[in-house]
C-alpha cells in the first residue's frame, strides 16, 4: 500500500484523467516553486477506473488554479490548511489563458515577436471558445477531452 503523508497547507488535485497530471504539473509550473509535491497516477477509482491525483504543499496564495477549470472542470480541488479540508474549490472556465494556448495564426505578432505573452481571451463560454487578444484566431474545445 501507498502511502503519502497528511498536508499541513496546500492542496490535494483530486479526480484528475488518468496520465494527466504530469500536464497539469507543467501548466501550474510546480518545477519552478520550492514546495513538495507528489504525484499518484493511476490510482484506483470508483467514480473513474483510473485516475491522477496530485498533492501540493505551499502557501494556498502561492498556486494560481483558475488554469485548472480550462483544463478539466471535473477536477476537485480541495484546500489544506492545519491537515484538514477547510474547502472544496468549484472549477470554473477563466476569463482568460496565459501561455497555455498557442496561437495557430502565422502572421500574429506572438508567432513574430519573442517574449510576448501568449493571451486567449474567453469569447463564448457555452461553446468554450477563447481567442487570441491581438489576432482573434479561435481556440475551441479543451485539451482532456
Amino acid at each position: 500500500m501507498l502511502n503519502v503523508g497528511a498536508l499541513r497547507e496546500g492542496y490535494v488535485l483530486d479526480h484528475i484523467k488518468a496520465g494527466k497530471a504530469m500536464t497539469i504539473y507543467h501548466d501550474l509550473k510546480l518545477d519552478k516553486l520550492d514546495c513538495t509535491v507528489a504525484i499518484i497516477k493511476n490510482a484506483r477509482s470508483n467514480k473513474m477506473g483510473k485516475k491522477d491525483i496530485i498533492k501540493v504543499e505551499c502557501p494556498i496564495e502561492d498556486l494560481d488554479l483558475d488554469i485548472l477549470g480550462f483544463i478539466d472542470h471535473n477536477i476537485t480541488v480541495n484546500i489544506i490548511k492545519d491537515e484538514k479540508i477547510v474547502e472544496k474549490k468549484e472549477l470554473k472556465l477563466p476569463k482568460q489563458v496565459v501561455n497555455v494556448i498557442r496561437c495557430k495564426n502565422p502572421r500574429c505578432i506572438t508567432s513574430i515577436e519573442q517574449g510576448l505573452d501568449q493571451i486567449f481571451v474567453l469569447a463564448d463560454e457555452e461553446k468554450e471558445v477563447y481567442r487570441c487578444k491581438y489576432c482573434e484566431e479561435k481556440y475551441s474545445g479543451k485539451r482532456n477531452k
